[in-house]
């Protein structure tokens, strides 16, 4: 035991010094992999590379880059600037209306391409200008984009979702389901905070009720979008992937001819760039794959189990903060579908000895790891966001640490009440969540929690 903990430090430590050097994330992980397989095992380089491929030879794979380039052609046709017209018609007389209106934009936008990148360069691209105009200050503007933009992770149809079912075998159903109400309340807390502590902006008049009824109605078919991918899914009448064919086909056939017609000759760009968006994750989950098989090999989880475990014992509360400490400061360093992949076989663990529902600590899982993405001392989306904003990360890191506090209360009331999680599946397709038909009357039981 004490080699193969020797191990796992080599292994992660020589991922985390070329990380730290600028190499890309997918080459650091191989080189931790391939250096530790090499030297401490007898396992073939071969057999890591066959295990590298066997962790992306998966068809909920698919349906990722079809909701990428959904929210690309949303946003480079400008269908996406109907739904911030939509949002700033209901909610942009409120004070600080447009910090209100990024909010309330992402939540939109979100049900669409389940993207935090997509997210962030749709809303900074339309919004920001605006924002700057009415004096919000750039690093407040950026840290709100960024910290909205994570709410596309929980949200259906969420692509760290799909990533998290397919590698843990978890109904990818109930977790869009499940997702769904933590990620509103984000939304909701972002909107909240900025009512009372963000920038006042410029008052603006109440739209009438006719505006608004011309705004939703210019916004009407792009949101048939969402409700055709999670009702299909929910209802499985299509797969994810299938879902994320046919908002792509109804996005060409029915959005671009309707709202865009010139964009129609740009699709092949459109094409070219989800393809390479998609190469992006794809490249870093094969790369973590082969190390969370090797971590598992080396016994990793059965080690970080034992250290938890003396720690904890088995209390259901505490194991789930602690995973939230590990997943936020891993979500720092790295994008969720390479984590997911690496701590899934710890996750497991854990669930097991908390008895904790596998659709609960995925979402868990999935909240904390966005939350990392806007954490010190990296926090990519939060560096995209500023680096769009034009202003310095630290600046923007510094307007995002009041905002952490609406992540620490939804995350803290994840953990304490799972209804918060399991009541929309339980609902909806409570086979998803573990529950069964009662074989001696109508009904499911499921198990407690």
């Amino acid at each position: 035991m004490e080699t193969n903990s020797i191990a796992i430090i080599v292994m992660v430590v020589t991922f985390l010094y070329l990380g730290y050097q600028g190499v890309p994330v997918a080459f650091a992980l191989s080189a931790g992999a391939f250096v530790t397989t090499a030297f401490f095992t007898k396992i073939s380089l071969a057999s890591m590379v066959e295990q590298m491929f066997n962790g992306i030879n998966t068809l909920e794979f698919l349906a990722i880059p079809f909701f990428l380039l959904a929210g690309d052609m949303m946003t480079a046709a400008n269908i996406t600037e109907r739904l911030i017209r939509m949002a700033q018609v209901f909610v942009g007389h409120l004070k600080s209306g447009l910090a209100h209106v990024v909010s309330l934009s992402s939540m939109l936008f979100a049900g669409i391409s389940g993207s935090m990148t997509a997210d962030v360069a749709a809303i900074s691209t339309v919004v920001m200008p605006f924002m700057k105009r009415e004096g919000y200050d750039p690093a407040f503007s950026a840290a709100l984009v960024a910290s909205a933009s994570t709410i596309a992770a929980m949200v259906p149809p969420s692509i760290m979702a799909i990533i998290y079912g397919a590698v843990g075998n978890v109904s990818i159903a109930g977790l869009f389901l499940g997702g769904a109400t933590p990620g509103l309340m984000v939304g909701v807390g972002l909107m909240i905070y900025s009512y009372f502590f963000g920038p006042p902006g410029i008052q603006k008049k109440r739209a009438t009720f006719g505006e608004m009824a011309v705004a939703t109605r210019g916004a009407l078919l792009p949101l048939m979008i969402p409700i055709i991918i999670i009702g299909g899914v929910v209802t499985g009448t299509f797969t994810p992937a299938e879902a994320g064919m046919i908002a792509v086909i109804y996005i060409i056939l029915v959005l671009l001819p309707l709202m865009n017609r010139g964009h129609i000759k740009h699709l092949p760009h459109d094409f070219m760039e989800a393809a390479i968006l998609y190469s992006l994750p794809l490249s870093a989950v094969a790369a973590a794959s082969a190390v969370g098989w090797l971590l598992a090999y080396l016994g990793g989880p059965d080690i970080v189990r034992g250290w938890i475990e003396a720690v904890s014992g088995d209390n259901r509360i505490v194991i789930m903060y602690l995973m939230v400490v590990v997943l936020t400061i891993a979500g720092d360093f790295l994008d969720g579908a390479p984590a997911i992949a690496i701590f899934m076989p710890i996750i497991i663990a854990l669930s097991q000895l908390g008895h904790i529902n596998s659709v609960h600590m995925g979402v868990l899982v999935i909240v904390s790891l966005a939350f990392g993405l806007i954490t010190p001392p990296y926090g990519l989306i939060l560096l995209l966001s500023s680096t769009l904003a034009g202003v310095p990360f630290t600046r923007a890191l510094r307007q995002s640490v009041p905002l952490y506090g609406v992540y620490f209360l939804v995350i803290s009331l994840i953990i304490f009440f799972p209804e918060v999680v399991l009541w929309l599946p339980r609902l909806v397709i409570p086979t998803s969540v573990g529950c069964f038909p009662n074989p001696s009357g109508s009904g499911f039981i499921c198990p407690p929690h």
